[in-house]
């Protein structure tokens, strides 16, 4: 059984999500943006061990808690927990501002890539690209679930004006969402969940890219 948690973290209200192994009680961080040592205790608090650290892309709002949460298992004496990004993003994804928020000297991180995947006690996690919001966004896929980042929001998607987005490249990733077969959990970085039928009759942009790139 999958366990799923949503905290709101930092100054523009970032999703951190804890997914659980519910049979073996491991859980995975997923974009600690902010108050990281407050998320381990919560996530300790539930009964869960933090066994790693994933990552949807690297803009400030969604690793800025990475350091903290790792330091706080360190003082618990867990070490090495692994951090997982996409190479396109590391140390960060540059963003109008917060610049400094990085993951340089991040001893742990890893990176994946399409297709790849994650296991977490029973969970598989599978890892989708889905570049526009930054060149190295992903999405996570486990089981009836998608953790999707800045990429695919309730209704809307995320902000394709920053360096190293693309409002096309969005646009195709879009498209391969909708794409998807059968229907999902959304789980966004911002804002409320949804479901993935919901978005492809409802979101405006989903539907554009539906409509406008039959071939991506």
């Amino acid at each position: 059984m999958m366990y799923v948690q949503s905290l709101t973290v930092g100054p523009v209200e970032t999703n951190c999500y804890i997914l659980g192994d519910e049979s073996t009680k491991l859980a995975a961080l997923i974009d600690p943006g902010d108050s990281g040592k407050q998320i381990v205790q919560y996530v300790q608090e539930q009964g869960y061990q933090v066994a790693m650290i994933l990552l949807t892309h690297g803009h400030f709002d969604h690793i800025g808690g990475v350091k903290g949460a790792l330091a706080a298992l360190e003082g618990d004496g867990k070490k090495d927990i692994p951090v997982y990004i996409h190479k396109r993003d590391y140390p960060c994804a540059p963003a109008s501002f917060a610049r400094h928020i990085t993951l340089d000297g991040v001893p742990s991180v890893r990176y994946y890539d399409e297709g790849d995947t994650v296991t977490l006690g029973g969970l598989t996690i599978q890892v989708m690209c889905t570049p526009g919001h930054t060149q190295g966004g992903v999405c996570l896929i486990v089981g009836d679930a998608i953790f999707t980042g800045d990429t695919l929001f309730c209704g809307s998607c995320g902000r394709t004006d920053f360096e190293t987005s693309s409002p096309a490249d969005m646009m195709a990733s879009l498209k391969r969402l909708s794409q998807l077969k059968g229907d999902y959990r959304v789980y966004p970085g911002h804002d409320r969940s949804s479901t993935l039928a919901y978005e492809r009759t409802g979101n405006p942009y989903m539907l554009y890219a539906m409509r406008k790139f039959p071939n991506a």
